[in-house]
């Protein structure tokens, strides 16, 4: 499943007197977003730079916050339930410095009421102009991931500040269990806060640019990885900031799209293994109770034909075993002078017994093995009823069609 990876752009701050600010961009100039594709959520694809209209296709499209655009604050989350954003606002209003309403919080994956979880907090009028834009383009937005969060295994990460290539302007990104910052490393301060034991559990990681100055600041070897190859992490990550008023609203196919891609992430992955399991174990059971049926009948087959074998062995030919067990039977009744079932003196015998004492003895009648035919002529259809009662009560069946009355063996419940 192929995944749109898009980077926001950082949002724009105000500069201290005497540093150049960024440029601001033209409003009216569509904005662009640098972009990653991914086949597969583990190579990278595709990678550019595009405006949100002439952006790739992919099944899937998360955008990634820049660094320095998501703080960190680990609180007890109240019991609010729908409430929670207001709960969150107030509870953490004095360590805020920004006002309240214009930020956008986030739960870690899975928190719930009660528990001490953390909180991922951004800039709420700049996230949704982002979002508002891109659905606009025809272009939305699954996930809002971080690059970086609170996480039991420490991880450290090289880059440049924007602007400076020297070792000035490189900054080094730290999460670990206690929480996320963004350290610069002129100074003496921050390398200080990492001994050789934390440096030594720790990952390392550093853009290809700030590589050599960040071993030479760390004093040991550090990975090299592009923004795009970290950027492969968010992909199978749970995070989510797309949360409260700004959660994704999809009905009909699109919710059904959402729902699919949210099952073939990883984290749903053993949900995924034991579904095919289940389907395998089923099918694997069917196939299994078929070939157990299948080696019943061929018993029950081979030992009715055993029995016509041993019974009449000069039937060499075995085509319908049942079939041809009766016709040998018929012929030896036939030959010993018994009378059958299906014989002419039983069906009369039967109509006699049932025949209506109202009515006269027929003019008419015909018969063939098995069937015995009068004429209806003159009959009631109360007179008929009688007649069909009176067989049906000693296993034969009646049949009334065009001026005929049938008699027959009732076939037995159960036989074709």
């Amino acid at each position: 499943m192929s995944t749109l990876l898009l980077f926001l752009p950082p949002r724009t701050r105000l500069h201290a007197p005497g540093r150049a600010a960024p440029e601001t961009p033209n409003a009216d100039a569509p904005r662009e977003y640098d972009y990653v594709l991914t086949p597969d959520g583990r190579e990278t694809g595709a990678e550019g730079r595009a405006a949100a209209a002439a952006l790739p296709a992919a099944d899937s499209v998360v955008a990634v916050v820049a660094e320095s655009d998501v703080s960190w604050r680990r609180v007890e989350l109240p019991r609010a339930g729908r409430q929670m954003r207001a709960a969150l606002a107030g509870k953490l209003e004095e360590s805020l410095l920004d006002d309240p309403d214009a930020l956008h919080f986030a739960l870690e994956p899975d928190a719930r009421g009660g528990d001490s979880a953390w909180v991922a907090i951004t800039s709420r009028p700049w996230l949704a102009d982002h979002l508002a834009q891109l659905e606009a383009a025809q272009v939305f937005i699954e996930r809002v991931a971080p690059l970086s969060w609170p996480d039991e295994q420490a991880r450290g990460h090289f880059f440049e500040t924007q602007g400076e290539r020297d070792a000035a302007g490189i900054a080094l990104r730290w999460s670990h269990a206690d929480g996320v910052a963004t350290l610069p490393l002129d100074g003496g301060l921050a390398r200080q806060f990492f001994t050789p034991d934390l440096v030594h559990a720790a990952q390392w990681t550093a853009t290809p640019a700030t590589a050599t100055a960040a071993e030479r600041w760390l004093g040991t070897p550090v990975t090299v990885q592009t923004p795009a190859r970290r950027a492969l992490a968010v992909v199978d990550n749970a995070w989510n900031l797309r949360q409260f008023d700004l959660a994704p609203r999809a009905r009909g196919v699109r919710a059904l799209r959402l729902v699919s891609r949210a099952l073939m992430r990883k984290p749903w992955r053993p949900v995924r293994y034991g579904l095919a399991g289940l389907a395998l174990v089923q099918l694997l059971g069917l196939n299994l109770w078929a070939w157990h049926q299948h080696r019943e009948l061929a018993a029950r087959r081979a030992a009715v034909t055993a029995t016509l074998t041993d019974a009449f062995p000069q039937v060499r030919a075995i085509l319908d075993a049942p079939v041809q067990m009766q016709k040998q039977l018929d012929l030896l009744r036939a030959s010993a002078g018994s009378v059958g079932e299906q014989d002419f003196e039983t069906l009369l015998g039967a109509a006699a017994l049932a025949w209506p004492g109202d009515r006269p003895p027929t003019d008419a009648l015909a018969f063939e093995p098995g069937r015995l035919t009068v004429s209806a002529q003159g009959w009631a259809p109360n007179q008929i009823d009688n007649f069909r009662t009176q067989l049906r009560s000693e296993g034969w069946q009646l049949d009334a069609s065009e001026g005929k009355l049938t008699i027959s063996r009732a076939t037995p419940r159960g036989r074709p």
